[in-house]
């Protein structure tokens, strides 16, 4: 009899997307994981890493969240060429509870935006981290610059 071994699948190597320019454009307070409706080669492109975050967000419409502008790079089998991909930003419904869209809405109400930070694909479901954001102004970029580069000056002394 011939022993089974356990089936192992090929993941990315990093299981998240971050969206780093979020963190510097935005001063992000509360966070919520949220699922994603996708279709199956926008799931292929997100588990390869073929998505990008830069520059979207998410809107309320109709009581329900849509992630708006993220680009997935989408692979299409067609014979004769391969690796033939096409870049997707049509909109995407986000799921989420109830009461997180109320909240999120509310939260809209006072000028914050809400802004995708991470997409997680480690694990059955592709999941998104979105955050409540306030937009910084150009001043508050320059001291987070600031802050970033005397941070990175100490550590370098301390070795």
């Amino acid at each position: 009899m011939s022993k089974k071994r356990p089936h192992s699948k090929k993941h990315a190597s990093s299981s998240a997307i971050i969206n780093r320019r979020a963190r510097f454009d935005y001063t992000l307070d509360d966070e919520i994981v949220a699922g994603l409706a996708l279709t199956s080669l926008e799931v292929r492109a997100a588990r390869d890493g073929h998505v990008q975050l830069k520059g979207a967000f998410v809107t309320v419409k109709n009581g329900e969240l849509w992630l708006n502008n993220a680009s997935f790079s989408l692979r299409h089998n067609e014979r004769g060429k391969p690796e033939a991909r096409t870049v997707d930003t049509s909109p995407r419904k986000l799921l989420a509870n109830r009461k997180q869209i109320d909240q999120l809405t509310a939260s809209r109400t006072q000028g914050m935006t809400i802004v995708p930070t991470k997409l997680l694909t480690q694990g059955r479901f592709i999941k998104l981290v979105i955050a409540l954001g306030k937009g910084k102004k150009r001043y508050d970029k320059r001291e987070t610059i600031k802050r970033r580069d005397q941070d990175r000056e100490a550590k370098r002394l301390m070795r």
